[in-house]
């Protein structure tokens, strides 16, 4: 599993993880701690999507034919 695989899991797996401790939060139940839990796995992957899509090659620009 590939670095932006494991980032994009994390990223998928945090948003609905801090949505329902948001939810938590204000209806009785522990909110406080799913949501902390969310936000840090939603960091977490965002943050890993950042480095991999920043450590991808970049393609070559492409050079004129020169004219004679």
């Amino acid at each position: 599993m590939t670095k932006r695989h494991i980032g994009t899991a994390l990223a998928a797996a945090g948003a609905p993880l801090s949505l329902t401790g948001a939810v938590l939060y204000v209806l009785p139940g522990p909110g406080l701690p799913v949501l902390v839990t969310g936000l840090a796995t939603l960091i977490a992957g965002l943050f890993t999507l950042a480095l991999t899509r920043r450590d991808r090659p970049r393609p070559r620009p492409r050079q004129e034919p020169h004219d004679r």
